[in-house]
């Protein structure tokens, strides 16, 4: 992808490796669970989170298991952090999250009147986040709550190796989705969700939290279709739309259920099927337009 070099300032960070964890003793596959659960009900919204741990939430926990908390670390996602000398953007992989970070701003600002940016958060194997716990196996994730975008770039080696999804427009479309997340946050439909889901049954507020997902899909496609860099050339090169879309196919729901030898079951999702998920990436792609990603009034 053509993108330029976006220098970092206060809207991105590198808390590095910070304490905290999971009340009860943490660190194990309970812990990971617990720390899952709250990104499936709505509180922290991540695509990564799906490929790594989300069939083991539907085979253990059941797809609108509650937790009441996740308990553990500080209350204050920086505090972790602050005496440490981490350098944000330092690395290949940072300098080109930070680079789609910089140019979803580039984007969102000329398409949302008054648009305020998100942060971009680095860390290393765990931290903390507004929304408790980060932990590098939740995969990448948005924080409605401090407006925060969460990412150990570890997650994009596995990415790659592991559901066989590498290149930079597919690390781009993980980096833009999460940012997608935000858009939903600054124009209210997040909370509109929250507060219908909070009266809707189990498998009700999974089918909404599937359009969500399904939403900053397209969001994601809409970004990387009016991306340009100062030369004015698109972001997207010849071979980026097809890495994309493996991304997307790699990390449907039926798909990873059926790599862990589990039947779909449809009640259960949470983020789409990968038919669906490339389906609204696809239209993001396709048109540019925001308007043409309303999830929530179209047949899926």
């Amino acid at each position: 992808m053509r993108l330029d070099d976006y220098d970092p300032g206060d809207d991105i960070r590198d808390l590095g490796r910070g304490g905290g964890g999971f009340g009860g003793g943490g660190g194990g596959m309970g812990g990971l669970l617990v720390g899952l659960l709250p990104m499936l009900l709505g509180r922290k919204m991540g695509c990564g989170t799906i490929l790594l741990l989300g069939v083991l939430a539907f085979v253990f926990l059941g797809p609108g298991a509650n937790m009441l908390s996740t308990g553990g670390g500080t209350t204050d996602p920086m505090a972790d952090s602050r005496s440490g000398a981490n350098v944000a953007c330092d690395t290949a992989a940072e300098k080109f999250a930070c680079n789609v970070f910089g140019s979803t701003h580039q984007v969102w600002s000329q398409v949302i009147n008054g648009y305020k940016r998100p942060t971009l958060n680095f860390f290393t194997d765990q931290n903390q986040s507004g929304c408790g716990a980060a932990q590098a196996a939740m995969g990448p994730f948005y924080c409605p709550a401090d407006q925060g975008v969460y990412l150990d770039t570890a997650f994009f080696n596995e990415l790659a190796q592991r559901f066989s999804a590498a290149g930079d427009a597919a690390q781009a479309y993980v980096v833009a989705h999460e940012v997608g997340h935000h858009i939903q946050t600054i124009t209210g439909i997040s909370d509109q969700v929250r507060q219908a889901q909070q009266r809707a049954s189990q498998a009700e507020g999974n089918a909404l939290q599937v359009r969500m997902e399904l939403q900053a899909d397209c969001y994601a496609g809409v970004w990387a279709a009016r991306a340009r860099n100062s030369a004015g050339q698109p972001a997207m090169e010849p071979g980026d739309m097809e890495e994309a879309m493996t991304a997307a196919n790699a990390i449907g729901d039926d798909t990873l259920m059926r790599s862990a030898g589990q039947r779909p079951v449809p009640e259960s999702f949470t983020h789409g099927t990968s038919a669906q998920r490339m389906t609204w990436l696809r239209r993001g792609l396709e048109t540019g337009d925001p308007r043409q990603c309303d999830t929530f009034n179209a047949s899926l």
